[in-house]
């Protein structure tokens, strides 16, 4: 399988009341087309911030991330900003929308901001609302955000994240805020979505999610301290069990 992402020797330092705080020490990892990736480990440890930081939403200190043949460290606000808006999708465990929007309304909306293709509106509204059938919340299509429930809403933001096609898709705690019906519900989908090609990189807290993925980045205090494949040809409850068992290894 092709690489689409790739850090090399990845570091992210924050200056707090004059004093170094770094959050990512030379971090290595690769990312194939078509994987699942969770990363884990405990509060503070820098998840988020790497997530943040190989996505291009945040500047790295030191090191390179390679998006396929790109440094996105070389390119400029303008190309970055393209890069992540045509070739990348992005879920939150906040669930930014758009309040004076319908849901239908905030789901196209990054395509209308896309030059990559020539679509007319219509046909954009089109691909939203079949994405939205896709993912079984058609019925709330011209809803407001506040007339929804967390679910529809994360399955939302799921569509929107897909509306420009990306090749990756960037995940923050994508079930955080949820109920375990609803979690279960939004990780169906995007087991879905992976199966059908894209490929994941998800931040996550709960082993049952990152059951669900093919691989698993545990880091600590900024570096990468194991990583996990999970076996295809086991039942859900043993991939979670395997991986508890390697988490509680490394002192989860």
């Amino acid at each position: 399988m092709k690489t689409i992402l790739e850090a090399r020797d990845l570091c992210k330092t924050y200056i707090v009341d004059k004093r170094q705080n770094n959050v990512l020490k030379n971090i290595n990892f690769s990312v194939k087309e078509g994987e699942m990736v969770a990363i884990m480990g405990p509060s503070g440890s820098g998840k988020s911030t790497l997530l943040y930081t190989v996505s291009g939403m945040d500047d790295a200190t030191g090191g390179d991330v390679f998006f396929e043949d790109k440094n996105i460290a070389k390119l400029d606000g303008n190309e970055l900003a393209a890069l992540r808006l045509d070739e990348m999708g992005f879920i939150f465990q906040q669930m930014y929308m758009m309040k004076n929007l319908t849901i239908l309304d905030n789901i196209v909306l990054p395509a209308m901001q896309s030059k990559k293709t020539k679509e007319t509106k219509k046909e954009k509204m089109q691909r939203g609302e079949a994405l939205m059938r896709k993912l079984g919340i058609i019925e709330i299509a011209d809803n407001d955000i506040n007339e929804v429930s967390g679910g529809q809403l994360q399955r939302a933001c799921i569509c929107k994240s897909m509306i420009n096609k990306p090749r990756l898709l960037f995940a923050d705690e994508p079930t955080g805020a949820l109920n375990r019906t609803s979690s279960d519900e939004v990780m169906e989908e995007l087991v879905k979505l992976n199966r059908e090609g894209t490929t994941i990189m998800m931040v996550t807290h709960d082993a049952k999610v990152a059951a669900k993925c093919s691989r698993v980045l545990y880091i600590v205090d900024g570096t990468i301290q194991g990583e996990y494949n999970l076996l295809n040809d086991c039942s859900p409850k043993e991939r979670e069990r395997a991986l508890n068992n390697w988490l509680m290894d490394l002192g989860w």
